[in-house]
C-alpha cells in the first residue's frame, strides 16, 4: 500500500508543471524573481533584462572605439560574448516557460515568437556601416516596445482561465444480437 502511494506521488510530480526548483540554477541577475516566480515569469523577465545587458556592453564598446570602430578586429568581442552567454543563460527559463505553457499551443507559439524576436534583436546590436550615432541609439531601444507587447499578450494567455473543450455527444452503441 505504501509503495503504491509513493508511486502515485512520484507520477503526479512528473505530470505537474515544473516547480521552482527547475529554475534553481538560473542566474539571479537575469531573473531576480526565480525563487518565487514561475518559469514563465522568469523568462518574461529575462528577455528585456538580458537584452539590456548586451545593449549596455555594446554602448561601452561604442564609447571606447567609436561607432565605426566598435566591430573592428576584436572590439566587438565583449558584445559577442554577452550574446553567447545569455543565449545559454536564458535556456532554462525558456524551457521552463514552454513546459508550463504546453497545454496552450497559442502560448507556446507566442513564447517562441518572443524568443526569436529577442535573438534577432541581439543580432541587430551591431551598428550598420552608414548609421549615425543618433539613429543607432533610437534603433536599439525599439525592441523594448516589441518585447513589452509580446509579454503583455503572453501574460494575458497564461492568466486566462483554461477553456473547456466542447462536450462530445454520447456515442451510440450498437446492440449486439446474439
Amino acid at each position: 500500500m505504501h509503495r503504491d502511494v509513493s508511486l502515485l506521488v512520484f507520477a503526479l510530480a512528473l505530470a505537474l508543471p515544473a516547480p521552482a526548483w527547475a529554475l534553481d540554477k538560473v542566474d539571479p541577475y537575469i531573473c531576480p524573481t526565480a525563487a518565487q516566480g514561475s518559469g514563465i515569469d522568469c523568462f518574461l523577465e529575462a528577455v528585456p533584462q538580458t537584452y539590456t545587458m548586451c545593449r549596455q556592453i555594446k554602448s561601452i564598446e561604442i564609447i571606447e572605439f567609436g561607432l565605426k570602430g566598435a566591430q573592428e578586429g576584436v572590439n566587438g568581442a565583449k558584445t559577442e560574448y554577452c550574446i553567447d552567454k545569455h543565449r545559454l543563460s536564458i535556456t532554462r527559463p525558456y524551457q521552463a516557460a514552454l513546459r508550463e505553457s504546453a497545454r496552450s499551443k497559442e502560448a507556446v507559439q507566442r513564447l517562441r515568437e518572443l524568443y526569436d524576436s529577442w535573438l534577432a534583436s541581439l543580432a541587430k546590436l551591431v551598428p550598420a556601416a552608414d548609421e549615425t550615432d543618433e539613429s543607432y541609439k533610437q534603433r536599439v531601444v525599439l525592441p523594448y516596445a516589441d518585447f513589452n507587447e509580446r509579454i503583455v499578450a503572453i501574460r494575458a494567455l497564461s492568466s486566462a482561465p483554461p477553456t473547456k473543450p466542447a462536450a462530445a455527444p454520447p456515442a451510440k452503441r450498437k446492440k449486439s444480437t446474439g
